[in-house]
Parts: C-alpha cells; sequence; structure tokens
C-alpha cells in the first residue's frame, strides 16, 4: 500500500472526528485556543493509538487468515464506510451546550477511533509497517479536527452530514482497491 493510500484512509478515519469536531464548534460557547488543541489532541491521539492497537491483534491472526485477508480487509473498510454513510444520512439535531467534560471528551475520541481498530488490523493481513500509518493517523485528525472545530464555529451544522458520507465513500473505496489489487495484480 503506498503513501496515498494511506493518506486517504487517515483522511477516511478523520471524518468521524471531523463531524464531532463540527458539532463541538456549534454547540461550544466559549470556544479558544486551548480548548481546540484539547480537542483536536484527544481526537487525534485516540485516532492513532487504535490502529496501533488493531495491528498488534492481528498480528496475532494473520497467518491463520493469510489467504482472504484481502477479503476480511475489504469487508471491515465497506462495512465502516456503510455505517459513516448511514450515520452521515440520519437526522440528527444538535443540542446547545455550554462545555465538554473531561469524560464526553474522552467518550466521544473513543467512539469516533473504534473504525481505526479495524482498519489497523486490516494493515496488519496486509503485512503493513504501522509507524508511518499511525503517525500521519495522527497529523491528519489532528489538522481535520481543528478545522471542523472553526466551521462547526462560523459555518453550522450542514458540514458535519456531509463530512460523514465523505469519509465512508473514501473507506469503501479504498476497500475496493485492496480487494482488486489482491484479486488481480
Amino acid at each position: 500500500m503506498n503513501i496515498i493510500s494511506i493518506i486517504l484512509i487517515a483522511i477516511g478515519l478523520s471524518m468521524d472526528s471531523f463531524a464531532v469536531s463540527v458539532t463541538n464548534g456549534l454547540t461550544i460557547r466559549d470556544l479558544n485556543v486551548k480548548r481546540i488543541i484539547t480537542i483536536s489532541f484527544s481526537l487525534a491521539i485516540f485516532q492513532a493509538l487504535m490502529p496501533l492497537i488493531g495491528w498488534y491483534a492481528g498480528i496475532g491472526i494473520v497467518k491463520y487468515v493469510k489467504e482472504f485477508d484481502h477479503w476480511i480487509a475489504f469487508l471491515l473498510l465497506s462495512f465502516i464506510g456503510a455505517k459513516m454513510i448511514y450515520e452521515g444520512l440520519k437526522k440528527n439535531d444538535i443540542e446547545k451546550d455550554t462545555e465538554l467534560k473531561i469524560l464526553v471528551l474522552i467518550g466521544q475520541s473513543f467512539a469516533t477511533s473504534i473504525d481505526a481498530f479495524a482498519v489497523g488490523i486490516s494493515f496488519a493481513f496486509l503485512n503493513l509497517s504501522i509507524i508511518t500509518p499511525v503517525l500521519i493517523i495522527w497529523l491528519i485528525t489532528f489538522i481535520v479536527s481543528i478545522i471542523g472545530l472553526q466551521l462547526g464555529k462560523y459555518f453550522g451544522k450542514r458540514i458535519r452530514k456531509s463530512a460523514e458520507i465523505f469519509g465512508g465513500i473514501v473507506l469503501i473505496g479504498i476497500g475496493f482497491k485492496i480487494l482488486i489489487e489482491h484479486i488481480y495484480f
């Protein structure tokens, strides 16, 4: 898998964090630089750690599933992508909030990174080194979260659904790419 694919996966994974960031930007009354950095760092660190954990879990079972690992990667990415598209199409009303509690932030960070665990397993099946993807996922999620917070603060709730749908489409596309590469090349 090349660096462009990893960047696209990172962008796809970061769309959940982007959507949460837009929502936080809409609902947090006093969104200052410190809060933006704290929220973005939390979302990014969870998004980076989960593929690492998934990769280690996947390494342990990769020898047993080597013959059909590309199908597993395809199905995992397609399922995650379809879930993101579904969530993006669902109606979500955003309620006004005044501050973001630390446990809520941790919950958001964990919930948005579960998909990354499955991607980490896929990386193990594809026999990829995990360091570069983890760093790219962290950096892109951090940047995307900052952008999402700012956009949420200024532009409103329309962006949230579009970001989730876009992220889902990207992950499904990467899943198809992996499947086609392993079947035909």
